[in-house]
Parts: structure tokens; C-alpha cells; sequence
């Protein structure tokens, strides 16, 4: 916490006070559960952003999230199928406690995936 007194006139005087940015903090983690750690950010992170992560699909899925203070929010919602990344952002106290959205295996891309393999070897005669 930062205080800054300010002198209003002779008689009174103006205390400003800032508070720093607290974020969850973890990297990596199987679960939100293991991202309760806090720390306070430094003066130019804005943000608390937090990236979830998967791969896999089914009982094979595998999920990463991290948490961090931030300068900048990244705004990143791709999935590929079998892999995928998301981020979300938010600028109070705190306020990171749960996962971003969670990424979810797309059978849809999967599938047209093995379907444009499928048509090229064809093509390719093997």
C-alpha cells in the first residue's frame, strides 16, 4: 500500500491512498484446487489472467492451468480438436479465484480432421 498526502490548503490536508493488484497465482496446475496461493503484483500488472489448457481427448484428456499477475490480457480462445487454450482477465483484488472457461475437445474438428486424411490418401492412391 502506497500513501500520498497532498496539501488541500493551510488547515487540511488530502491522503490518497493505492492499493497493489492480488492475484491466485499458480503454473501448471491439474487443477484449480492447487491455484490458491496469492501474491501481490507489481505496479505495472493491471491484470490477473488466467490460461487453461487441454490436450487429449476423453479419459485421455490432460488440463493445465496457470495464474499470474499480468501487464497486458491476451485474449486467446483456440481449439484445434485435440488441443486447445484459453484465456480470461480481470482487474480487481482477487478476483481470479475460479478457471477461465474451460476448453472442450471438439469431435466436430476431430472427425473432419480424420475425414481430409482420409480423402488425401485416397487421392494419393496408397
Amino acid at each position: 500500500m502506497q500513501a500520498f498526502i497532498f496539501p488541500a490548503n493551510t488547515e487540511k490536508q488530502i491522503l490518497v491512498t493505492s492499493f497493489s493488484l492480488m492475484c491466485f497465482t499458480c503454473q501448471d496446475a491439474s487443477s484449480n484446487i492447487h491455484c490458491l496461493s496469492t501474491t501481490t503484483c507489481s505496479e505495472h500488472e493491471k491484470y490477473c489472467l488466467t490460461t487453461y489448457s487441454t490436450r487429449g481427448f476423453g479419459d485421455n484428456r490432460n488440463q493445465r492451468i496457470t495464474k499470474k499477475c499480468s501487464a497486458f490480457c491476451p485474449t486467446i480462445d483456440l481449439n484445434i480438436g485435440i488441443a486447445g487454450v484459453a484465456t480470461s482477465c480481470c482487474e480487481t483484488s482477487l478476483c481470479n479465484i475460479s478457471g477461465a472457461s474451460s476448453v472442450k475437445t471438439s469431435y466436430t474438428m476431430i472427425a473432419l480432421g480424420v475425414l481430409a486424411s482420409l480423402a488425401c490418401i485416397l487421392r494419393l492412391g496408397f
